[in-house]
């Protein structure tokens, strides 16, 4: 029997878990020597390496000293949080990686949370203890605290604590003398995190991630909790609804490093594929035909923001997309519903109309980014927070935001928090910068980031996570400032650009081109304005009596897809198309708009 360990990796974002598995992919000599491998080795899609954040959980695996360790790389934000629960469930061990300066944080919290409830056993690395200020020892109490606090049990609070730096590839027991390698952190993984139990009896496994695969459609992950699987196995496939479905199990694969391995059966405790089943979830138990029993299924977070997907019907529509219809987009919703639990999708009463509920704004926009790369072109409403009805009392989603702040910013980011209704729950010092925890209802953290950012010079750290549901907080003041909206469909002139300026700010360039309703920039004054900027200058053979001043014109702002999702009103959409991130009213003529908005 082959001895096998299976962990997963939680951390904070950007506290190295990443780097800290492409380390461990080296010292499994998964590579030649002189391979080029380049860094974040599991990052692999587009959005992720340009985002610098995991989030899709991956599967790996190496050999060390003749154990296979079992590794998944979890997502740190708590918008990915489906994906965090869902992974932990293949794992019996986890590695807490925190960073030595920054201490736990808010995420931190949320994932070690599910990862206790869970039993699994800690190991604790303290990473980046290279950094000038760093305190390990101290964090290391920290750590202690935290669990202690979210009721870990004696056998969880007796963890050992690993020492290193992932960036500079060494790990040891003691922060102050260095090693060369991080074998310290594999001996600890082999030493502390449990082996699976060997559990005999009739197979049985839970589906706890898909993958998909253009040659053999989609493909079952989980981990065989008991029994033997064996290739070409008719197999019970246990549904949601309790229904049983007859399947033949043609592949088998287990993870081999970045790869996967083809085999003829998988014994309890280790992590495989399965190839061949159909119309199967996530969720779903695999167990024998003469004894069907479901295992327990995921638990998972319910989301806590909503947003609407249309179809795009502005007058540049189907000028950059591939996808431009209902049933393409339909068909994508339906498919990410597969991969993505912590996501809800509900069809509205108007045709072509689309709910679709998340974790948060990143959880959504990433979605949107996703399908936009993809060719497919839509629009999207303004992010809404799921108001829920308890006890007959109307209430809202809180999170609990932590903002790390110079000294010198604390002052503007209190009062702009708490002007969104959040309120102080903590203050600490931590040298020059203040740490400050606040409770805030969701709706208040949605375009917080950006004034955030802008108040403190892009000092600001800002984290949060889902809280509890509470009574309502009453209104919040969101975006002041109308917009100018564009009277006509053309090429916008820097001419009629440059004499509007006193008018606000722009998002539009010069020779671009815009359609009549489409918002090309923000007011000065809190009304929506229409502005003509296809007004081209007329041009005459008579000498002018003035001087003819040039154009200046400021650089117009340019949006984010979480920016602009952020930024609009009730009545605004943002067109998103593969090339384009355009803003624009629903109602796209000026005198219907009118009609709508005049109460009588």
């Amino acid at each position: 029997m082959q001895d096998i360990r299976n962990i997963a990796i939680i951390a904070h974002v950007d506290h190295g878990k990443t780097t800290l598995v492409d380390k461990m992919l080296l010292a499994g000599h998964l590579f030649r020597d002189n391979q080029n491998t380049g860094e974040l080795i599991l990052d692999n899609n587009d959005l992720e390496r340009e985002r610098g954040i995991t989030i899709l959980s991956k599967n790996v695996s190496i050999n060390y000293k003749g154990t296979k360790i079992n590794i998944i790389d979890t997502p740190g934000h708590a918008d990915f949080g489906g994906e965090v629960e869902r992974v932990l469930n293949m794992a019996d061990g986890c590695l807490l990686l925190v960073d030595a300066f920054e201490g736990p944080m808010p995420q931190t919290r949320f994932v070690l949370q599910k990862a206790i409830e869970m039993g699994l056993k800690p190991v604790v690395v303290v990473n980046k203890v290279d950094k000038p200020n760093c305190r390990p020892d101290e964090v290391n109490e920290m750590v202690f605290d935290l669990m202690f606090n979210l009721n870990a049990t004696e056998e969880q609070l007796d963890f050992p604590t690993i020492y290193g730096s992932a960036k500079q590839n060494w790990m040891s027991t003691d922060w102050s003398k260095p090693t060369t390698d991080i074998s310290a952190l594999l001996d600890a993984i082999i030493e502390f995190i449990p082996a699976p139990t060997q559990l005999e009896g009739d197979p049985q496994m839970l589906i706890t991630s898909l993958d998909f695969s253009n040659y053999v459609g989609r493909i079952a992950i989980g981990r065989v909790h008991r029994g033997t699987i064996r290739e070409g196995m008719d197999i019970a496939l246990c549904k949601k609804d309790g229904s049983i479905q007859k399947q033949r199990i043609k592949e088998l694969h287990t993870f081999e490093g970045m790869g996967r391995k083809k085999v003829d059966s998988v014994s309890s405790g280790d992590i495989c594929a399965l190839v061949g089943l159909e119309s199967f979830e996530i969720g779903d138990t695999i167990s024998t035909i003469e004894n069907p029993e479901p295992l327990p299924r995921i638990a998972i977070d319910e989301p806590t923001m909503s947003m609407t997907f249309t179809i795009n019907d502005s007058p540049f529509f189907g000028k950059d997309g591939k996808y431009v219809t209902s049933r393409h987009i339909a068909e994508r919703l339906a498919k990410e519903l597969d991969r993505n639990l912590a996501l809800r999708v509900s069809k509205s009463e108007t045709e072509d109309v689309w709910t679709v509920y998340g974790r948060g704004v990143l959880h959504l926009s990433v979605l949107i980014e996703t399908m936009r790369r993809e060719g497919y072109e839509l629009q999207v409403g303004q992010p809404q927070v799921i108001i829920k009805e308890i006890d007959g009392v109307k209430c809202e989603p809180i999170e609990a935001l932590s903002i790390n702040v110079p000294e010198e910013y604390s002052s503007k980011v209190v009062d702009m928090v708490t002007r969104r209704k959040g309120e102080i729950m903590s203050m600490e010092t931590q040298n020059d910068r203040i740490q400050i925890e606040f409770s805030i209802p969701s709706r208040g953290i949605i375009g917080l980031r950006n004034n955030v950012l802008t108040a403190t010079a892009g000092e600001a750290i800002m984290a949060h996570r889902f809280a509890e549901y509470q009574p309502w907080k009453g209104d919040i003041e969101r975006r002041t400032n109308g917009s100018l909206i564009a009277l006509e469909a053309g090429t916008a002139y820097a001419y009629a650009i440059d004499k509007l300026q006193d008018r606000g700010r722009f998002f539009i360039f010069p020779q671009e081109e815009v359609y009549a309703g489409q918002v090309v920039g923000e007011n000065a004054k809190d009304n929506d304005i229409v502005v003509n900027v296809t007004k081209s200058k007329k041009l005459t053979n008579m000498r002018a009596s003035g001087a003819d001043d040039k154009a200046r014109i400021i650089p117009p702002i340019v949006f984010s897809l979480e920016e602009a999702l952020e930024y609009i009103k009730e009545d605004e959409y943002v067109e998103v198309t593969p090339n384009h991130i355009r803003l624009r009213k629903i109602i796209l003529d000026e005198i219907e708009r009118k009609r709508a908005n005049r109460t009588y």
